[in-house]
């Protein structure tokens, strides 16, 4: 007797509700974002923080690194990676996290925006996901399928590497702009054989789509996320301070995060909607394995690999040097990029 499937209506919610960094646009209704959700602090100096729903704000608040602030926090809450770095550049915010494609689109489009810190975490939250019962074994045997993707994030440039390791190109299959709310219910309907995704999309896949992953990104994809600034606020004597300041507190709390992933899970998971099992997956698959790290020569160089490909294939409107448009004064004292990411063991 066949299992019943999963309505893709169960898992909407909490999945809307995570349009992750890594994430391209997101193609819903007033995707721009930017809802207030509150100020912490005290002080003269305010801080526009542009975040995400589970983001760094619920990471601080949790570690404790929101208390006692010198300044003032004005969050701002965002979508995705793409309109939250539209922020940036228009002066509306003065620092964002987000994964490692948005700052290619952004400085694709000549944005005024700095990458000023960066993260290396495990890639095993990046996968392409098959159901259960796929003939599919190996990425090579994507030859000819369908694979639902978000155009323009960071799976669609992990699904273009994974395809070329196995020797093959785009033109090889058949892709499926979707975000992941659409893509959850073509691949739970079967309408694609494949789907590229990431964390904690993937945690979720697996545990509640009758998912298992294909392959993941280890080897093909950095891992690296970035803290985005704005020019102006970097140029500001007292903001530059206070930047310097709150991308400390992001590393202190990413460093108790590691410590502490049943506490982090419970709080990410009250914040988000997702159930409890698969956000502590995500925090030990990917979210806690996060390492702050410099955003160095390598770094550049591994994101300028990015950069070539979507130029190749022409994504994005032109090539340029990713360098430019990062500041490395908040550098000093952090292990290189390369640095390997923390691990709890063989994931979920």
């Amino acid at each position: 007797m066949r299992a019943r499937p999963i309505a893709p209506a169960a898992l909407l919610l909490p999945l809307t509700l995570l349009l992750a960094a890594c994430g391209g646009s997101s193609g819903a209704a007033g995707a721009g974002g930017g809802a207030g959700s509150g100020t912490d602090g005290k002080g003269s100096l305010t801080l526009n923080v542009g975040d995400q729903k589970g983001g760094y704000e619920a990471l601080l608040r949790a570690a404790g690194e929101l208390d006692d602030l010198p300044y003032k926090i004005k969050w701002s809450t965002f979508t995705s990676g793409p309109p939250l770095l539209e922020a940036v550049n228009a002066g509306a915010v003065d620092v964002g996290g987000v994964g490692n494609t948005p700052p290619v689109f952004a400085a694709a489009a000549k944005s005024k925006i700095k990458v000023i810190a960066g993260t290396h975490s495990s890639s095993d939250g990046e996968a392409v996901l098959v159901k259960k019962g796929s003939p599919l074994k190996r990425p090579a045997q994507l030859k000819g399928k369908s694979i639902a993707v978000a155009q323009g994030s960071s799976a669609h440039y992990q699904l273009i590497a994974t395809l070329k390791k196995a020797g093959l190109t785009p033109k090889d299959v058949t892709l499926n702009y979707l975000q992941p709310a659409d893509a959850l219910a073509a691949f739970t309907r079967g309408k694609v054989d494949a789907w590229a995704v990431w964390d904690p999309y993937t945690s979720q896949a697996l545990d509640q789509a009758d998912a298992r992953v294909l392959t993941t990104g280890q080897g093909v994809v950095n891992g690296l996320g970035f803290q985005v600034a704005a020019p102006a606020a970097l140029d500001d004597k007292k903001k530059s301070a206070a930047l310097k300041d709150y991308t400390d507190r992001v590393r202190r709390a990413q460093n108790w995060v590691f410590k502490h992933p049943d506490v982090w899970s419970k709080a990410w998971a009250k914040e988000t909607g997702l159930p409890d099992k698969v956000a502590l997956d995500a925090v030990k698959r990917t979210r806690g394995t996060a390492v702050a790290v410099a955003v160095d020569k390598d770094a550049i160089a591994s994101e300028q690999q990015i950069v070539d490909s979507f130029a190749a294939l022409k994504l994005i409107p032109r090539s340029f040097d990713f360098g430019e448009f990062v500041d490395p004064r908040f550098n000093g004292g952090l292990p290189p990029s390369s640095t390997a990411p923390r691990t709890y063991g063989k994931a979920q």
